[in-house]
């Protein structure tokens, strides 16, 4: 059986929505952060050697990464669903904003987070630039999703998923105001309208707003 080790507000929402996607089976176990220090309980942090979420076991398997972890549940259950194949003319779309997730928006705004930690001048030139970079990344989101229905194309994949966590749950981390950006708005309209991520969502962060504008 597939476990799921989600820790609420965490990348690991997109494990849980994938596995709602395909509709497999799998156990979820669910981990809640401290409230004072928002970081991972120590229950969660010894699941594996980095301390970080997602986590997931399969059998004797541990394997951490969210990107990897789509990967795995793709190549063993996925049944070539959510995913293009090479032959498909949305194939390099669907590589590039899979890997952008992590790659260039997520990183982003993970260090726009902590540099507005430091409490840095509102002048100050890492950070601007940092800013920047992060302005520039929601623009090329912006641009292909008014252009597109999803990010690989007309077809939902997982490089929606990937995306997802980025676009809504990170900004309780490090706001951003997606009113400068409204296809970015329009598309987590559709996303959120998937059943299955609604499933997903409730089971993994019952309760919690979802940042869907």
């Amino acid at each position: 059986m597939l476990t799921v080790h989600h820790l609420g507000k965490s990348q690991s929402e997109r494990i849980v929505w994938l596995c709602e996607e395909l509709d497999i089976p799998y156990e979820l176990k669910r981990y809640t952060r401290d409230p004072l220090t928002m970081l991972a309980p120590a229950e969660y942090k010894a699941l594996h050697p980095i301390g970080a979420a997602p986590v997931i076991a399969d059998g004797d398997l541990m394997l951490a990464e969210s990107g990897a972890i789509v990967d795995y549940i793709i190549a063993k259950y996925g049944n070539g669903r959510l995913v293009k194949r090479p032959d498909d003319p949305d194939f390099a779309q669907f590589l590039y904003w899979f890997h952008f997730a992590n790659g260039t928006l997520q990183a982003g705004m993970g260090r726009l987070m902590l540099l507005n930690r430091l409490k840095l001048a509102e002048d100050n030139p890492m950070l601007l630039a940092i800013k920047a970079r992060v302005d520039r990344a929601f623009d090329l989101v912006d641009a292909r999703v008014g252009a597109a229905e999803y990010l690989a194309g007309s077809g939902f994949t997982t490089a929606d998923i990937m995306m997802g966590f980025s676009l809504t749950t990170m900004r309780y981390f490090q706001a951003y105001d997606l009113a400068r950006c409204p296809n970015v708005v329009k598309y987590l309209g559709r996303v959120g309208a998937r059943p299955g991520y609604q499933r997903a969502m409730e089971k993994g962060d019952p309760g919690m707003a979802l940042l869907l504008s």
